[in-house]
């Protein structure tokens, strides 16, 4: 055994070479560290003076030691570290280098993984290339006996770990479901008396599909015998570092881009309301445009025309972009520009005689569908559809004006275009986003911060809801781009067993944005309770956890938290907001997984040490200024802020009451579980163990409540709730908790 461990202890030193030493110094660098280290150590001793001058001499010396000492260990264990670095021979650093960056290519993917993974393989790699080189070229050939078997010990544990880690990285991982599902929140018989039809499942349309693209595109299916023809559009203000290489290879340049679509229309008289569909950024040659063939498919027979945009020639090519060296810059705009354009293609096509879709098309229903960077692209669309000219450019002259009435957000990118510095503008439209737990490519609710800054001002009927999924990522929204949403060998580091199937997010997507957009485009006003309160569709859909959050303009935010740092004031001037008991109450900016929101909310935690003093939040309305009717509700939104790793079962959830009071003192009282408890938060661990819960792998969603005050009424028919007073929310159902609270209102239901 001491033969073992001596070998073990040779080996370490002896693998690369012999064990390194310090050189003495030359007596001039003698005298160089020796006056350097004496001014140093003087001038540290005054600055210490300075800083511990209020502490005993005993103090004063042991921080100075232990500091002095600390220091001068880390520099001389980094002094050691570069010595032996000069040791190692140029060709192995250069090979070394040279991997570490084809390593890095391969494995791309958070760089506090990353880095590690990599570098423990070109440790253990190297390692047991050298070990197998010496011995296979006879180093250890007259080697003592007790040594061959260490070195082959060694060797043969380094073996193991090599094929173990090898079946770790083509592993997909193992399966996790949540333990709170939508059925087990939604267990209120109202939703049984609910009269729906699944929204998800095939209209009475006949579907037919054609394509039309500009002539001699890059891409034959967009100029069949059958296609029609479209113009080219010149976007090159609107994007930036196109290469000579792109234009090679496509065949055309920025000031010729096409407009090219795959069409899913219901045969059948007309007008239909208009969807475009566009996809985000992938690899420009793998096309990402035909992967939403079981939207079109759905929505044309539910009759609508469904229009799916290749705009692959603005994604990512290593081979034209240089392999990343040269990449296509800021092509959101021209995203965003190309879909205004294809719509102006389609009032010409229902305008004219001789065109297959004339007359046929509604151009006062248009919505917009945005995957990935598309829901960026839509938000661009809408905002420059009210434009005169774009924020860029003045020079440039817009005429849109199309009646867009609907964005839909899948899994979508918020920030990367920020003209003059700001994020982009929302208002009067309806807004859907939905975005997977477990999305492995854009990893931040990113839509959050846009859904938070859509505002109305007129006196339509909006609404604004997102949907956040457990088990969904980012690309089983597309049928082209499957369940890693990594880059080719960065796949290999997710844990893609934990994704759900891709038909069940399919179905999800399906369900919901054809509820969406029957709502919003055809007037089909009883979707709208699925996204007020999801356990209306939980027969539809998949049955997972999902968290969703609802606001319309028919709300009145009272309080946001966005106003100014007094705790006690509200958004809307005149209210008040008091706290009691509260073990922490706070108003904060919302923080995503890497990211900071553009909204605020207000932390309220609490720890009911003592029954009879139980802790709660109230909100004094205003005196003036809101309307209360028949059917009025009051609406907040939470998000479960707990600490907690571990998943969280049905009786862990945060429960409290809400009580309400009119001018007379009379109070009602539900509890949130009325409606149900709060979904906890969805820890999207996307990474393979050990690795799974590095960074961040949870942030704040907020789950939308609505109490109608005749529910309260019930419960109370002394209450009047035309003179709503105050909301009481008091945390005695849950001994323990931590919550973000927003968006506390009042709602005048009109459906």
């Amino acid at each position: 055994m001491k033969a073992f461990k001596k070998n073990i202890a040779s080996f370490v030193r002896k693998l690369y070479g012999k064990r390194n030493r310090l050189e003495p110094l030359s007596p001039g660098w003698q005298g160089a560290a020796s006056a350097l280290s004496t001014v140093a150590f003087l001038l540290m001793l005054i600055q210490g003076k300075y800083l511990l001058e209020q502490r005993s001499f005993f103090d004063f010396v042991m921080a100075i030691v232990l500091f002095m000492l600390s220091v001068t260990f880390i520099s001389g264990f980094l002094t050691m570290l570069w010595h032996g670095l000069k040791k190692i021979p140029s060709r192995y650093i250069w090979v070394l280098l040279t991997s570490l960056v084809f390593l890095l290519f391969c494995f791309i993917a958070p760089l506090d993984v990353a880095i590690p993974f990599i570098l423990l393989i070109a440790v253990v790699v190297s390692s047991w290339g050298a070990l197998l080189s010496k011995w296979v070229k006879g180093s250890y050939k007259n080697a003592a006996k007790s040594r061959k078997i260490s070195v082959l010990i060694i060797l043969l544990m380094m073996t193991i770990g090599i094929g173990a880690g090898s079946y770790w990285l083509i592993h997909p991982g193992e399966a996790n479901t949540p333990n709170v599902v939508l059925k087990h929140l939604k267990t209120s018989p109202r939703y049984d008396n609910a009269v729906l039809t699944n929204p998800g499942e095939p209209g009475s349309y006949p579907v037919k599909k054609l394509t039309y693209g500009s002539p001699d595109t890059y891409r034959q299916e967009f100029n069949t015998q059958n296609s029609l023809t479209t113009k080219t559009v010149d976007a090159s203000h609107f994007v930036e570092k196109w290469s000579t290489v792109r234009t090679k290879t496509l065949g055309f340049g920025p000031d010729a881009m096409p407009l090219n679509g795959q069409v899913w229309y219901p045969e059948g008289k007309g007008d239909f309301p208009l969807v475009l569909i566009v996809h985000g950024n992938h690899l420009m040659t793998d096309y990402s445009d035909s992967g939403y063939d079981y939207l079109g498919n759905l929505l044309a027979s539910r009759g609508y025309i469904v229009v799916s945009v290749d705009e692959n020639f603005l994604n990512v090519s290593p081979y034209n972009d240089l392999f990343l060296v040269s990449s296509l810059e800021n092509e959101n705009p021209a995203r965003g520009l190309l879909l205004l354009e294809h719509l102006q293609t389609w009032k010409e096509w229902n305008g004219h005689t001789n065109n297959p879709f004339y007359q046929k098309v509604d151009m006062r229903q248009i919505a917009l569908i945005g995957h990935s960077r598309g829901g960026e692209a839509i938000a661009i669309a809408a905002a420059y559809n009210e434009m005169a000219h774009p924020p860029d450019n003045g020079n440039i002259q817009f005429d849109y004006n199309f009646s867009i009435r609907s964005l839909i957000s899948i899994a979508g990118t918020d920030g990367q275009y920020l003209p003059s510095g700001k994020p982009l503008p929302l208002k009067n439209i309806n807004y859907l986003a939905l975005h997977g737990a477990h999305d492995m490519d854009v990893s931040t609710f990113d839509s959050a911060n846009q859904q938070s800054r859509l505002s109305y001002t007129d006196k339509e009927d909006y609404m604004n809801a997102s949907v956040y999924i457990y088990g969904a990522n980012h690309g089983q929204f597309n049928e082209s781009w499957g369940r890693g949403d990594g880059a080719g060998t960065a796949n290999q580091l997710f844990n893609l067993k934990q994704i759900m199937p891709r038909d069940q997010q399919e179905t999800i997507a399906k369900v919901l944005i054809s509820a969406f957009l029957d709502s919003t485009l055809k007037d089909k006003k009883p979707y709208k309770v699925i996204f007020k309160d999801l356990g209306y569709a939980k027969e539809w859909l998949p049955d997972t956890m999902y968290i969703n959050n609802y606001n319309d303009s028919q709300t009145t935010f009272i309080a946001t938290f966005n106003e100014d740092i007094d705790v006690n004031t509200t958004t809307v001037p005149g209210g008040k907001l008091v706290g009691k008991n509260l073990e922490e109450w706070k108003e904060e900016k919302v923080k995503l997984k890497y990211d900071e929101a553009d909204f605020n909310a207000v932390r309220l935690g609490w720890h009911a040490k003592d029954p009879s003093s139980p802790a709660f939040y109230t909100l004094t309305l205003p005196d003036k200024g809101l309307e209360l009717g028949q059917n009025t509700a009051i609406v907040f939104s939470l998000a479960d802020d707990r600490k907690e790793e571990k998943e969280l079962s049905q009786e862990e959830l945060i429960d409290f009451t809400v009580s309400v009071e009119d001018r007379n003192g009379n109070q009602a009282s539900l509890p949130l579980r009325y409606i149900a408890k709060l979904t906890p938060a969805i820890r999207g661990k996307v990474l393979k163990k050990p690795f799974s819960n590095a960074g961040n792998t949870t942030e704040p969603v907020f789950q939308h409540y609505g109490f109608s005050l005749n529910d309260f009424k019930d419960v109370n028919p002394q209450f009047d709730p035309l003179k709503l007073d105050k909301i009481h929310f008091q945390f005695n159902l849950t001994k323990q908790g931590m919550i973000l609270m927003n968006n506390i209102g009042i709602r005048n239901e009109n459906s």
